[in-house]
């Protein structure tokens, strides 16, 4: 049976999730994030998306990403760790280091840890089977974004029973789902979104002017943004502030209202600021803002 009655996002979801810490604090309890993305041609998401992580409060980013992607990322702050994977895109060669540190990951953290994987990977026959062998090993939280929404798209199968989220803007929802929303009233959208949701056993997060939040049972409505964010890499920062929370233990329904609060609110302080000029490097310095 369908929800509906919907929740609107507000400020009161951050209350749950940024409480007053303690004097004392150890590493890692506020998590650990991978971001796994990034190919020959594309090094800007992953970075975007650990640096929208940090500003979101997580106290580790550790990005995996194809050789020339993470000596890139790794050059633009000593705030990023990037781990270089050899060669210029995704291989299978590669699954057993990915899934070897994100296991490496969710001990060190004592279980703090979550994925954001998508972002620049890029669309190649062996890469996205790649992306759909790891989803289907790993049993930690995960922000499927991009790339790798094409890839649950051929075999939805791999993430039952997971604890995902999923990112879509109105393409990859498409791609996804088989269901196209584009010309729909904002009551058609919700009345699929939740629809898939339930079927694919999922969270999702559809991006447009209201996004629209669901997993299955519940949906929210988050209004913050500005049109000015349709630049290129605020999605890659709703990502990475997603996986920030996540990882530390939040629910993937929760996360993604928090996250598409947080981003959205961002994302006005800096369209005040910088109108047509706004870039996604903007929204990340203005999340400390949104945040109070």
């Amino acid at each position: 049976m369908l929800q509906e009655i919907m929740i609107e996002v507000t400020k009161e979801i951050l209350k749950n999730i940024y409480k007053p810490r303690p004097m004392v604090g150890k590493k890692y309890e506020y998590g650990l994030l991978l971001v796994i993305g990034g190919s020959e041609f594309y090094s800007g998401s992953p970075a975007l998306s650990g640096l929208a992580a940090f500003r979101a409060g997580v106290d580790m980013v550790r990005i995996i990403a194809p050789e020339r992607a993470a000596n890139i990322i790794a050059s633009f702050t000593p705030d990023l760790a990037a781990y270089p994977l050899k060669g210029d895109w995704l291989t299978k060669k590669h699954l057993a280091i990915l899934l070897e540190m994100t296991e490496a990951a969710k001990i060190i953290s004592h279980g703090k840890t979550a994925v954001v994987i998508g972002g620049g990977l890029g669309r190649s026959k062996e890469t996205q089977e790649v992306i759909l062998e790891y989803l289907s090993q790993i049993s930690v939280p995960c922000v499927i974004d991009a790339d790798a929404i094409h890839a649950v798209g051929k075999k939805p199968s791999v993430i039952s029973g997971k604890n995902c989220l999923f990112t879509p803007h109105l393409y990859e929802f498409f791609v996804l789902t088989k269901k196209e929303v584009d010309d729909l009233s904002d009551d058609e959208r919700i009345k699929i979104v939740q629809e898939q949701s339930q079927r694919l056993q999922t969270t999702i997060l559809l991006k447009s002017g209201t996004d629209i939040i669901s997993d299955g049972k519940e949906v929210a409505l988050n209004k913050t943004g500005s049109s000015f964010m349709t630049v290129g890499g605020t999605g890659d920062t709703l990502a990475g502030i997603a996986g920030a929370i996540l990882a530390r233990g939040i629910s993937p329904f929760e996360a993604s209202q928090a996250a598409a609060y947080i981003n959205g609110i961002a994302g006005e302080i800096a369209s005040q600021k910088f109108g047509e000029s706004l870039m996604a490097t903007d929204l990340i310095a203005s999340i400390p803002e949104a945040l109070k």
